[in-house]
């Protein structure tokens, strides 16, 4: 994505680029790019262009083609691309993308839209949806005006998540119609007719994607763009809106009834289809359907297929249809049993249904394994694995902070400050939980968004330790204030360490309320964390450069002993920019930045700076630390931390500290 994102920057011409898919099998596509001088997206192609793109942005161009109006998101892996690329293209087009402080606040802006007449998306992943529950839960209820599309996109195998969760259940319990694509292809049409079937019935609805849809490429056939002319108009209706018990009682029997007319309606959904004949019959949705035509084409068995992509309400008829014209079901789908439990409730005595059993209740799904539980049904020989590569023939490759991250430079004059103390670490979700590795070791729980503020203020009410809360800026606006307003409230005395690198890094560097910037990377009002924290009645508020360690290990000190002292809370922001986003900024200036080396006639080698900092441009070379001028984004921080000065400036240039 970021290599599509530098050629739209540049003038290129007839460039050709090579793209690596990993769609069930490993697909090499060869495409052909015509660009021409400026700026440029792959989303603006007109209709009958032939695009290669990632289902997240196939997800994007269904969303201009439908005519959406309002676009919202808060960026999450596996689902940012939608938005980001949404975003590149909505001044063009008239479209009004933000990216909100939380999915809440998301999914409420675009309701908002939808409710006025508008044509909305809100995208975010699957834990996100956990936090605009309260209001997803109440839409299904209300019912919408205007087109809305909510945007699930699930995580199997936990490749950036803390679970697994698979959110077809929040449509089965919110009364509201779930679908999913099996190609990007699939996901661009889809989305473009969800808007339709979204106003048709007068009901949100969600479109799960999971991984290897969002982050798989496909050929995608361009349709015509459709700009609505539509005008936000609010038509109030308090029995529709104000979710009074009286009023609440009487929407849930519309949903209910709204939810067998869509139930009919599926029975002839032109996304789903039946084809194939034999008496195995499999039903699958998603990518799943696609490892399983893919391991049924290996086989070359005969195979009735089911391709469902309205997973709920389900078509009824149209599977009890399908039961009667096999002897046995294969349900294949990505993570639970959602599709197969329903199956099995339609399905006769003497119809056989298999899902779970066979196929593994976690992870993702492969070609080889759908292989082998259709071998098993079919009574032939299991198909073996390839040989996997042993531990001992791959090089250990933990995740680490990238070289010259502010975030490694402040785990480690925390830890050096408070060592021999005892002291609870309560971390969150961003770049920094990767302090829970060696050598910082700094990260004791992680569970939610802004989950460390909160666990801090039990905790600061339970324990004698010393509870110190590290927080991302981007997650501080997410769900920390809540959080940080109820340790004041409380009196919790806990120190909270808020790491601000002036930007969502994690998910590729997306504006928040703090950066000064909104979507389109204009100027906007930036909130200040200090100020912030003052007004919630922090008295101990301090800002601090991680890259100047010796002052900030001080001062840490010192905000300990007062938090301990005064049994008050105690707030300090960490404050440097990320060093990619910095390096990046400061080369479009054409700043030269230096790197540093190593003096090995100084050196003592005490390994202070690899093994207690452990930057990766570090390396040890005949018993003497090295630095790596390549990987080396010239912080400056090994240069402070060396207790003999054995480390300088390799060349001319500033070193980032400088900055």
């Amino acid at each position: 994505h970021s290599l599509r994102r530098r050629q739209r920057q540049m003038c290129i011409r007839d460039r050709f680029i090579l793209t690596a898919s990993n769609f069930s099998s490993q697909i090499i596509y060869l495409t052909y790019y015509k660009f021409s001088c400026g700026k440029m997206s792959i989303l603006l192609g007109p209709e009958g262009y032939k695009e290669l793109l990632l289902g997240n942005e196939a997800v994007a161009r269904g969303a201009i083609e439908a005519g959406v109006n309002v676009v919202t998101a808060y960026p999450g892996t596996p689902s940012t691309e939608i938005v980001e690329s949404l975003a590149e293209v909505a001044e063009n087009l008239g479209i009004y993308v933000e990216w909100s402080a939380n999915e809440k606040v998301a999914f409420e802006v675009a309701f908002a839209a939808s409710i006025s007449g508008l044509r909305s998306l809100t995208a975010m992943k699957h834990v996100g949806l956990n936090v605009a529950a309260d209001i997803f839960m109440s839409t299904g209820y209300s019912g919408v005006v205007g087109g809305f599309v909510i945007v699930s996109a699930d995580d199997p195998n936990c490749h950036s998540s803390q679970n697994e969760q698979d959110n077809r259940f929040y449509g089965l319990h919110g009364y509201v119609p779930v679908y999913e694509p099996s190609s990007p292809g699939e996901a661009k049409n889809l989305t473009r007719y969800l808007f339709e079937v979204s106003e048709k019935f007068h009901s949100p609805v969600l479109l799960r994607l999971t991984t290897r849809i969002s982050h798989t490429r496909g050929v995608v056939e361009y349709g015509p763009v459709n700009r609505l002319k539509r005008k936000a108009s609010f038509h109030k209706d308090k029995r529709r809106w104000v979710l009074l018990p009286v009023n609440a009682r009487r929407l849930k029997r519309e949903a209910l009834q709204r939810m067998k007319e869509l139930q009919n309606f599926h029975e002839n959904f032109p996304f789903n289809r039946e084809w194939g004949e034999g008496e195995l019959g499999i039903i699958a949705s998603g990518v799943a359907y696609a490892h399983a035509v893919e391991a049924v084409g290996n086989l070359k068995v005969p195979v009735r297929f089911l391709k469902l992509s309205s997973v709920y309400p389900l078509p009824v008829k149209t599977i009890e249809s399908f039961l009667n014209k096999v002897r046995q079901v294969l349900v294949v789908e990505e993570g639970d049993s959602f599709i197969e439990n329903f199956v099995k409730a339609l399905a006769p005595k003497d119809i056989p249904v298999h899902g779970k059993d066979l196929l593994p209740p976690y992870g993702e799904l492969d070609t080889i394994t759908v292989e082998n539980a259709i071998r098993k049904l079919l009574r032939m020989k299991p198909k073996e694995p390839k040989k996997p590569v042993t531990v001992e023939e791959v090089p250990p490759r933990p995740p680490l902070l990238c070289p010259g991250c502010p975030h490694r430079a402040t785990f480690y004059a925390v830890k050096m400050a408070l060592r021999g103390k005892n002291v609870i670490y309560t971390g969150d979700i961003g770049c920094y939980t990767l302090g829970y590795n060696p050598p910082f070791e700094v990260i004791d729980t992680t569970l939610c968004m802004g989950a460390s503020l909160g666990l801090a203020s039990g905790l600061g009410k339970t324990v004698d330790d010393l509870i110190v809360a590290f927080i991302g800026d981007s997650t501080f606006f997410h769900t920390g204030l809540p959080a940080l307003a109820n340790i004041v409230y409380q009196q919790s005395p806990i120190l909270t360490i808020v790491l601000d690198n002036s930007i969502t890094a994690m998910t590729g560097f997306q504006p928040h309320p703090g950066t000064g910037f909104n979507a389109y990377w204009k100027p906007a009002k930036k909130i200040s964390i200090e100020e912030v924290a003052k007004g919630l009645g922090v008295e101990y508020v301090k800002t601090l450069d991680p890259y100047d360690v010796k002052t900030f290990l001080r001062e840490i000190r010192v905000a300990a002993e007062w938090v301990q002292k005064n049994k008050k809370p105690a707030l300090i922001v960490a404050k440097r920019e990320c060093a990619l986003y910095a390096l990046a900024r400061l080369r479009r200036r054409k700043v030269k930045i230096t790197t540093f080396q190593v003096d090995k006639d100084k050196c003592i080698k005490c390994m202070i700076c690899v093994d207690y900092f452990a930057c990766p441009a570090i390396f040890v070379k005949d018993g003497i630390p090295w630095i790596d001028p390549l990987l080396c984004t010239g912080c400056g921080v090994c240069e402070r931390i060396c207790p003999v000065n054995a480390i300088s400036k390799a060349g001319k240039g500033v070193a980032l500290y400088e900055i």
